[in-house]
């Protein structure tokens, strides 16, 4: 019988930049060894990097000023989703759908002003697996153990309400598991099983934090046999190419 567990860590304080995570984390006496996933919200990942951006620095665009217009978006915080996105995929009603340069496909690129300083947006991290992996070499260098890292968000999903959160980056994981060529339980070949598993333990971080419990890392265990000593591909490997996208 496989046992998942998922603590949420209390007792952090508010990151800014600069600040060193694995640190703080140590500080607030969470327990972890190698064998345990830590699932860390981006937002403090964000926060230490400097990835946070104040409005009254902002000026706004002809195109920023014209996607903003009979909406009651600030014209601002547009000119922010612009200047982080590559391509703007959707531009409708109000609701900006954008692929960003790490290769993601959500909703304002990432940008949100939630769990930020008022005044504040806080942006995704420039390289998410990179900043999985330097957490998972400080945790390394101040504890001894080396924790597989996942850096998670909350994303919205196509034809269905709601956000679930994903992996961003990931260090030390396994981000799928392929059962394609596998036989079920009924001896039937299996042709399109690939299993999304970063993006599960994420979701089931999230399970036992509130977005205003201010618990930004998660310790999971249970999931030994999928944390490894090398880093992996990162969470990189789940993003489809856009040569793929039968939407486009």
């Amino acid at each position: 019988m496989t046992v998942l567990t998922a603590v949420a860590v209390g007792g952090l304080p508010e990151v800014r930049e600069g600040d060193d995570i694995a640190r703080l984390l140590l500080e607030a006496g969470a327990h972890f060894g190698d064998s345990d996933v830590l699932v860390v919200a981006h937002k403090i990942i964000s926060k230490a990097e400097g990835r946070t951006v104040a409005l009254s620095a902002v000026k706004p665009s002809e195109q920023a000023l014209e996607l903003a217009h009979g909406t009651e978006k600030d014209p601002r915080v547009v000119q922010v989703v612009l200047d982080e996105t590559a391509v703007l995929v959707r531009a409708e009603r109000g609701v900006l759908i954008c692929r960003t340069p790490q290769g993601f496909v959500c909703a304002n690129a990432g940008v949100d002003s939630s769990n930020g300083a008022p005044g504040t947006l806080v942006l995704l991290p420039r390289d998410p697996d990179g900043s999985a992996r330097a957490l998972r070499e400080r945790l390394r260098q101040l504890s001894g153990a080396a924790p597989a890292v996942l850096v998670s968000d909350s994303f919205g999903r196509a034809w269905r309400n709601g956000q679930q959160e994903v992996a961003l980056g990931c260090a030390g994981l396994q981000p799928l598991e392929d059962w394609r060529g596998r036989r079920d339980a009924n001896g039937r070949t299996l042709s399109a099983t690939w299993i999304a598993l970063a993006d599960q333990i994420a979701g089931a971080a999230d399970l036992v934090r509130a977005k205003d419990s201010r618990e930004p890392i998660v310790i999971v265990g249970g999931l030994g046999r999928h944390v490894s000593a090398d880093h992996g591909p990162g969470a990189v490997a789940l993003i489809r190419p856009p040569s793929e996208d039968l939407f486009a």
